[in-house]
């Protein structure tokens, strides 16, 4: 087939329905001379050429802009469901919170035995990994965590004895700790700040030791918070 008397072909085709104009002379001739139908693939040349109606591109054309919508609507819909599975991707990687004690006059302890401490005032709880009435921490996905605690405590009055250690537990395994003990000092405060890498369901808690207490917090500095760095695969 002549590439060259395709591109013509197509070309009067395009023109005669645009602008339901005759062919030029020249493209009239030599479709007068060519023996035989004319090699137009798809394309009604023989009724472009010799009938020259407006609409003798009409079937191939509504054919085309069919084509062309549906491509759309497929590009369409593979971008809304790109966007949806970008925003829930996004959702389970916003893990943050941070919480504090409740404001207290007297003490937090002592007890007989460890016992987490419940931050129960959340300021923050992205993801809702943190659950303030136990003060557990649960990943909801695998990554690496930064947590963060800072303990206070305020006996009032020089002389008073300042007896404490917090630890920070994860999987019920103290990973980290602050402590205080002496009569020198009204109050103390102390802040640690670690690394985790947790798979998912893995928990994390601060815990006040057994004999130990917190004490005059009445501003909110006992302080636990959390985020995640980055997810990982397990």
């Amino acid at each position: 087939m002549n590439t060259g008397v395709i591109s013509v072909c197509v070309m009067v085709v395009l023109f005669v329905t645009r602008e339901t104009a005759s062919i030029s002379p020249e493209l009239q001739a030599a479709a007068d001379a060519w023996q035989g139908s004319l090699p137009c693939g798809g394309w009604n040349c023989e009724c472009a050429f010799r009938r020259q109606s407006c609409c003798c591109a009409a079937a191939q054309m509504d054919k085309l802009e069919e084509y062309i919508f549906n491509r759309l609507m497929n590009v369409w819909t593979a971008l809304l469901e790109l966007e949806k599975h970008i925003m829930e991707t996004a959702a389970s990687r916003m893990v943050a919170f941070t919480a504090t004690l409740s404001q207290m006059s007297g003490c937090f302890g002592p007890f007989t035995c460890d016992v987490p401490i419940p931050y129960s005032n959340v300021t923050i709880n992205h993801g809702n990994g943190y659950n303030p009435a136990l003060g557990i921490f649960t990943a909801p996905c695998a990554g690496v965590f930064s947590f963060s605690l800072t303990v206070y405590s305020n006996k009032g009055s020089e002389g008073q004895r300042l007896y404490q250690r917090v630890a920070l537990v994860r999987q019920g395994r103290s990973e980290a700790a602050t402590w205080e003990d002496n009569r020198e000092d009204a109050e103390d405060s102390a802040t640690q700040t670690v690394l985790f890498s947790l798979s998912a369901g893995e928990q994390v808690y601060v815990q006040l030791m057994s004999g130990r207490e917190i004490c005059g917090d009445m501003w909110g500095r006992n302080i636990f918070s959390g985020y995640l760095l980055y997810p990982t695969e397990s």
